[in-house]
């Protein structure tokens, strides 16, 4: 019986001591409310149906020179990968083999998400949108680039966040959907935007 009150007594007591401590903590002024142009800055979400990309444009030719200068020493001349870094190219019809190889042009479903994905991540030494990293516009042209090596988008084309959400890419239906009723619907609204 001890023990049994001595429980409740902790149960009972843990919310009065934690109140009491959280109210005796000082405050420490740091930081401040971020403005509505960092938020901005930083508000990078793109979705499927391409709502979220920021006006630009890029044409393979010029991601051609970015990516030489920026992406081929990890992931090779042509996208085949080097030591560690992944493949961007290659592997159509390998998805349903023992050893997929899963690349930009085998695997991904929407072309807004390879966009959305060098944005925020690329280049490695320096990704996402701190000072350095991908404007929107090269980010336009290295994603096209990439769409050309992978034979999904002609040598000349040029992308805007107009043009991308209209690419269809080879593994657009190889994704099932998630069976979740609210997520169903989502998905659904989601798709018929996009198609």
């Amino acid at each position: 019986m001890k023990g049994l009150s001595l429980t409740v007594l902790w149960i009972l007591s843990t919310p009065v001591i934690g109140a009491i401590a959280q109210t005796q903590t000082p405050p420490y002024n740091i930081g401040r409310v971020a403005t509505a142009e960092e938020i901005r800055a930083r508000d990078i979400s793109v979705a499927p149906d391409g709502s979220g990309l920021p006006v630009g444009k890029g044409a393979a030719s010029q991601g051609g020179k970015i990516y030489q200068t920026l992406c081929a020493n990890c992931h090779g001349d042509r996208g085949e990968g080097v030591a560690k870094y992944p493949p961007l190219v290659g592997g159509r019809g390998t998805l349903t083999n023992k050893n997929p190889k899963l690349t930009v042009g085998s695997y991904w479903p929407y072309a807004t998400t390879v966009w959305d994905y060098i944005h925020r991540t690329m280049p490695y030494q320096r990704p996402g949108t701190l000072i350095g990293a991908l404007t929107a516009d090269e980010t336009y042209a290295v994603t096209a680039f990439i769409l050309y090596i992978n034979g999904i988008v002609d040598e000349k084309a040029e992308l805007t966040e107009k043009t991308l959400p209209q690419i269809r890419m080879p593994n657009r239906d190889g994704f099932v959907a998630d069976p979740r009723p609210d997520v169903l619907r989502k998905n659904e609204k989601t798709e018929s935007k996009v198609k």
